[in-house]
């Protein structure tokens, strides 16, 4: 209930002030140890994941939190994950305003953001300053992934410089890592899906990933974030890529430039990635299509239209051991983290 009435007040003023208007609240609540009044008891559902020990299987996917600056906020919600980013090498503004855009009768947003953040220096101390990671707080061992990109004037030819430049200042931070090279808001981006060219920039990060692991002492895995606007032979070269360079989870996926659905609604034919419950569909699909040719070698987390519990049950049903949340987030608040918990608790994760 008091979510409905503070979205209300949100959704009259823009997009992206709102974005960041319900962000900065958030932490002023959290930091007055008034969190319990947006959040539910947090769902315990242990689940391992990568090797990693997971609190429950949903979590929030990046690009709400691009600098790490709300870590502590969004874990005290009941999220068993945070992922945060994308972040890039060197900070940049992001694509031209207006580049955000909600569609409320579809319960959609269409975004054409462009990675806009501080940077991966910036992100790494935001983490580091954080409650999380001072050990201080009552995040309750919230995982944190840290989402990972190219600078938008980084040639293609030299993305893998920039991913290998953040995953070298991100790995002693992050619980895992996620290449993001499947947003249509970068020029080009998903390029890096081909598989030639995705063969060779995993090549180059997981032999990064190898002598990071040995610098520090643990190994910290590696997602892979994919597009949903994927031919079934796309699909069958991710996989098999994944496969090759043995990846420790795929994400799938990432928002759609398809409008169906949307064409007649108001802002629906704005330039950029749509999420929210058109893309359930879609996505699940890919889901499923990915779990099937990777045939649970590969855990796979699901992401795409999660708008309540049922959404959440079917990504696990398509082959998903975990799940996350975004723009579902965005219209229904925290009772959905909860809702989507409960509902994937006696689901058993096809992969660990």
């Amino acid at each position: 209930m008091i979510y409905a009435l503070l979205r209300r007040a949100l959704f009259l003023l823009d997009a992206e002030k709102a974005h960041k208007l319900g962000l900065t609240g958030l932490s002023f609540i959290h930091a007055c140890g008034l969190s319990r009044l947006l959040a539910e008891a947090r769902v315990e559902d242990p689940v391992t994941v990568m090797g990693i020990d997971f609190p429950n299987k949903v979590g929030l996917a990046a690009g709400l939190d691009k600098n790490g600056a709300y870590i502590d906020a969004l874990a005290a919600l009941g999220f068993g994950h945070i992922e945060v980013g994308t972040a890039t090498p060197r900070p940049q503004p992001g694509n031209p305003k207006p580049r955000l855009f909600r569609l409320p009768k579809a319960q959609a947003v269409i975004n054409r953001m462009g990675f806009n953040n501080l940077g991966v220096d910036a992100l790494v101390a935001n983490i580091k300053d954080s409650d999380f990671a001072r050990g201080t707080g009552k995040t309750g061992g919230v995982v944190v992934g840290v989402n990972i990109g190219k600078n938008a004037d980084t040639p293609l030819e030299k993305a893998a410089e920039d991913y290998l430049f953040c995953l070298e200042r991100v790995y002693a931070v992050a619980h895992y890592v996620t290449l993001n090279i499947s947003s249509p808001n970068t020029k080009n981006l998903r390029e890096l899906q081909k598989e030639a060219t995705l063969d060779d920039l995993l090549r180059q990060i997981k032999g990064a990933q190898a002598r990071l692991a040995d610098r520090h002492g643990r190994y910290v895995p590696l997602a892979l974030k994919i597009a949903p606007d994927m031919e079934d032979a796309d699909i069958t070269g991710v996989a098999d890529a994944v496969r090759r360079h043995r990846m420790d989870a795929v994400i799938a996926a990432n928002t759609t430039i398809a409008r169906a659905g949307v064409e007649k609604l108001p802002h629906g034919d704005e330039a950029g990635g749509l999420s929210g419950a058109p893309l359930f569909r879609l996505s699940t699909t890919v889901l499923g299509k990915l779990a099937h040719a990777l045939q649970n070698e590969t855990p796979l987390i699901g992401v795409g239209g999660i708008l309540k519990g049922e959404d959440a049950r079917a990504k696990m049903a398509a082959g998903a051991s975990l799940v996350q949340l975004f723009t579902g987030f965005v219209y229904r608040g925290a009772s959905l983290i909860r809702e989507a918990a409960a509902a994937v608790q006696t689901a058993k994760s096809p992969v660990s």
